[in-house]
């Protein structure tokens, strides 16, 4: 854990503008003053990101939701009492406080409470909202650590908070609660059984991209390699086709791995289930290209719990 003095010098570039990487327990993120249009200006040109996306505002706590969000429903409310500090971000009507560079131009913010203790001591001792979406070039990898932060941002950032390895390593669930029933717009570390054992109902789904939310256009979270995702059936003898082509390829598989697989075939170490899956999917996306695959297959996890979230990462990056 960093020292305190780490803490304070974060605050104090925030404060004077600047960008500070930060670890959460889904990915590390880029933040800034979410007050700051200067700030988020710089924020957007370092990520390369288009303008009309909008950005997660992170907050110390619920006790400050009312200087940020206005109209907010007993759903909202439910959501955040049992899932915050949590990988969740509910979307809700935004106060008069969030500039637009935030929402994209839109009336609705995201905002969460991370469960990550440095996350927290920053935000605690900053005493206002971080805007910070993932600290990493638009539409690639999401970083896990700390060093995977410095690899794609380099001196773009001003200050990299290092609290080791994120525990849950995909995105936050986001929930509009701007509507009835509420809708998930992307698929996370809450998954959809436990936002209808709190909300009372079925949320519906909308996950295509057709409302403005992080980490939801088509592709995403993409490695230089090609992802193609395939049954465990189908790995071996699609495997040894490219492999006789001349291209180098790899496996991403959970256990038990398919059979039969070619000696040549690049095998990555294999998750044992869904959540070691979810922690370590972005790990293995960027070994893929430390290790010049050409190709990256993967066979999702089962589409349930947290492997939803995996198999949607993994469907937005083959999805190039």
């Amino acid at each position: 854990m960093p020292a305190r003095a780490d803490v304070e010098q974060a605050v104090a570039v925030l404060r004077r503008g600047g960008l500070v990487a930060f670890p959460t327990e889904t990915v590390y993120g880029l933040g800034c003053d979410v007050t700051n249009v200067d700030a988020l200006a710089r924020l957007f040109e370092v990520k390369r990101r288009p303008r009309h996306h909008p950005v997660i505002l992170h907050l110390a706590s619920a006790d400050s939701l009312a200087d940020w969000a206005v109209d907010v429903s007993p759903a909202a409310k439910a959501l955040a009492e049992a899932c915050w500090p949590g990988p969740l971000t509910i979307v809700l009507r935004r106060s008069a406080r969030v500039p637009d560079a935030v929402t994209g131009g839109g009336e609705t913010v995201g905002v969460r409470v991370p469960d990550q203790p440095l996350a927290l001591a920053l935000l605690r001792a900053f005493g206002s909202g971080i805007a910070a979406p993932s600290a990493n070039r638009f539409g690639r990898v999401s970083p896990t650590t700390a060093a995977d932060v410095r690899a794609d941002l380099g001196t773009d950032v001003d200050v990299v908070l290092d609290g080791g390895p994120c525990t849950v390593g995909v995105e936050s669930t986001i929930v509009d609660c701007t509507r009835e029933p509420p809708v998930i717009l992307r698929l996370g570390g809450v998954d959809a059984a436990r936002i209808e054992a709190i909300v009372g109902e079925p949320p519906t789904r909308s996950l295509a991209g057709e409302i403005a939310a992080p980490g939801t256009l088509p592709t995403h979270y993409a490695p230089a390699a090609r992802v193609l995702l395939a049954a465990p059936a189908e790995v071996a003898a699609g495997a040894a086709d490219m492999i006789r082509d001349g291209r180098r390829v790899g496996l991403l598989a959970p256990r038990p791995l398919p059979a039969d697989l070619p000696a040549e075939l690049v095998v990555l170490d294999p998750p044992a289930d869904a959540a070691d899956y979810a922690r370590h999917l972005y790990a293995r996306l960027r070994e893929a290209d430390r290790l010049r695959l050409d190709v990256l297959i993967a066979v999702p996890p089962a589409d349930e719990g947290i492997g939803a979230a995996v198999a949607d990462r993994l469907e937005r990056a083959s999805a190039r």
